[in-house]
C-alpha cells in the first residue's frame, strides 16, 4: 500500500511507526459558519482513509478537532450578540447533525481547543523554556521561527518567499517578521483564559500541536487536512511540535484538493459557497459522495451545474440493476473475490477512489448481462458490490428505498405542454414514426426536459 507524502513529494510504502497500529489526525472545521461542501469532502476523505486502513487490518485511532475559538468566531459573536463559546457550541451541534446526514462517521476522538487550554499553555511554556518562543510586553506570545532551521520543509518555501506581499501583524513586537502567535492577548470584551502572560486565548496553530500531543504522544503516523493548510498551519505545527520533542512529528502528511465552483475557488467573498445542508435537500448523500469521489482526493474538484445530477443518474442506474437482480433472484451472499481484490488494488494506490468508481461501470454491465441470461450469480455479485463499496459510503440502502428517495427529491410539477409533447412522442414511437419522435425529443430537450422510455411507458424528468 502506498500513500503520497506531501513532505517528500512522492508516494511511499505505508509502514506505521508501531506495527499494526495507526495514529491518524485530520484538521477539522473552524466553526465560524455553516458547513459547506469543502468541509464535507475533507471529512469524507479521512473517514474513508480510516476505514480502509481498518480493512487492511490496522488498529486505527483517528482524531479530528474543532477550532471553537478564533478571530472569526469572535467576530460572529459580536455580529450575532451570542457569546463566543455559545456560538461555537451551536455551530458544532449543527455541523455534527449535517455530517451525520451526509453519512460520515464520527472520529474515534473529538478534540476541541477550548477543552485543551491547560495542554496548550503547558506546551507554550515548554517552548519558551527551550528558547523557541518568547512573550511580548503586550501579552502576546510568539514562536521564534529562526530557532527552527527546518522551517519551510513542508511547503518547500523560504521564509522570504513566505513573507513576500504579506502584511505582517504586530511587526513592531516580533523578533522576526515570520514569527507567529502562540498566545493572543485578549482585547476588551473578548473571550479569554488566564495564563502566565495575562488574559488571552490560543493562536490557531498551537492548538493542533498541543491536542495531538495530548491524544497521541510525541509522534503520529498520518496528519491530514486540506491543501490550503500546508502553509502556514501545518508548517507551523511541524515547527512547534518538533522544536518541543526533537522528534519527527508526523510520518506521512496527506492533503486533499480544494473545491471550485464552475472554475472559481469557492469562497464567501465570491458568494459561491455550496452549503452541505442545501445540497442534501436536492441530492442523496450517496450521489454527492459519488460525485466527489470520482476525482482523486489530492486533486481539486470543479463543481459544475451537471456534476451532481450526472452522479445521481449513474447511481440510480446502478441501483436499478441491484433491484432487478433482487426482484429476480433475491438477495445474494457475496463472495466475488475479484470485485473486492480489484477495489483493494485501487485503494492501495494512495486511496484511488476515482479508479475504484470507474470499475463500477464494467461490473454493473456484467451483472446486467447475467440477469438477462438468468444467471443467479448476479445476486452474489450485487451483494459483493454493496459490501465492498459501502466503505466509500455507497450502496448502503435497500434498492427500492433508494430509488424512492431519488424519485421524491426529483419530483417536480411537469407543465401540461411538456406532458402533451411527451405523449405525442410516445404515440409517434408506437406508430414507428421515428423521425417525428426524434424531433419531439429534441424539442423537449430545448425546453429542459428529458424523456426515458421503458417497456411500461416513459418517464419525464427535468434536466
Amino acid at each position: 500500500m502506498k500513500i503520497y507524502n506531501t513532505l517528500t513529494r512522492r508516494k511511499e510504502d505505508f509502514e506505521p511507526i508501531e506495527e499494526g497500529k495507526v495514529k491518524m489526525y485530520a484538521c477539522g472545521i473552524t466553526v465560524s459558519g455553516e458547513p459547506h461542501i469543502g468541509h464535507g469532502f475533507q471529512a469524507l476523505i479521512y473517514d474513508i482513509m480510516r476505514k480502509y486502513l481498518q480493512k487492511k487490518g490496522y488498529q486505527v485511532k483517528y482524531a479530528r478537532n474543532y477550532t471553537d475559538v478564533d478571530d472569526k468566531i469572535i467576530a460572529k459573536s459580536k455580529e450575532t450578540g451570542i457569546p463566543a463559546d455559545k456560538y461555537a457550541e451551536m455551530m458544532i451541534e449543527k455541523t455534527d447533525k449535517v455530517m451525520r446526514e451526509f453519512g460520515v462517521d464520527d472520529p474515534d476522538v473529538w478534540l476541541k481547543a477550548t477543552k485543551n487550554i491547560g495542554n496548550i499553555i503547558d506546551f507554550i511554556q515548554k517552548l519558551i523554556e527551550g528558547g523557541h518562543a518568547y512573550a511580548a510586553k503586550s501579552g502576546n506570545v510568539y514562536f521564534d521561527v529562526s530557532s527552527f532551521p527546518a522551517y519551510g520543509c513542508l511547503s518547500n518555501r523560504s521564509v522570504e518567499d513566505m513573507l513576500d506581499g504579506v502584511r505582517v501583524e504586530n511587526a513592531d513586537e516580533k523578533k522576526n517578521p515570520a514569527d507567529f502567535a502562540l498566545w493572543k492577548a485578549a482585547k476588551p470584551g473578548e473571550i479569554f483564559w488566564e495564563s502566565p502572560w495575562g488574559k488571552g486565548r490560543p493562536g490557531w496553530h498551537i492548538e493542533c500541536s498541543a491536542m495531538n500531543r495530548a491524544a497521541f504522544g510525541d509522534q503520529i503516523d498520518i496528519h491530514g487536512g486540506g491543501r490550503d493548510l500546508i502553509f502556514p498551519h501545518h508548517e507551523n505545527e511541524i515547527a512547534q511540535s518538533e522544536s518541543l520533542t526533537g522528534k519527527r512529528f508526523a510520518k506521512y502528511w496527506t492533503h486533499n484538493g480544494l473545491i471550485k465552483v464552475n472554475g472559481q475557488k469557492m469562497s464567501k467573498s465570491l458568494g459561491n459557497s455550496l452549503l452541505l445542508e442545501d445540497l442534501l435537500k436536492k441530492y442523496t448523500n450517496e450521489a454527492i459522495k459519488f460525485a466527489l469521489l470520482q476525482t482523486n482526493y489530492r486533486n481539486d474538484i470543479n463543481i459544475t451545474d451537471s456534476l451532481f445530477p450526472e452522479a445521481e443518474r449513474h447511481l440510480t442506474e446502478f441501483y436499478k440493476v441491484l433491484k432487478a437482480s433482487e426482484d429476480k433472484f433475491g438477495k445474494g451472499a457475496g463472495g466475488n473475490e475479484k470485485i473486492d481484490a480489484q477495489f483493494d488494488r485501487c485503494m492501495d494506490d494512495d486511496f484511488n477512489t476515482a479508479l475504484a468508481l470507474s470499475d463500477l461501470f464494467g461490473i454493473f454491465k456484467g451483472i446486467s448481462a447475467k440477469i438477462a441470461a438468468g444467471d443467479k450469480t448476479a445476486a452474489d455479485d450485487c451483494a459483493q458490490v454493496a459490501k465492498t463499496y459501502s466503505l466509500l459510503g455507497l450502496f448502503r440502502k435497500n434498492p427500492a428505498d433508494y430509488l424512492a428517495e431519488v424519485a421524491a427529491k426529483n419530483a417536480v410539477e411537469i407543465p401540461e405542454d411538456v406532458k402533451a409533447l411527451a405523449e405525442e412522442r410516445w404515440n409517434a414511437k408506437k406508430s414507428r414514426n421515428w423521425a417525428r419522435a426524434d424531433e419531439l425529443r429534441a424539442e423537449l430537450d430545448k425546453m429542459g426536459y428529458a424523456v426515458k422510455d421503458s417497456k411500461d411507458g416513459y418517464e419525464i424528468t427535468k434536466k
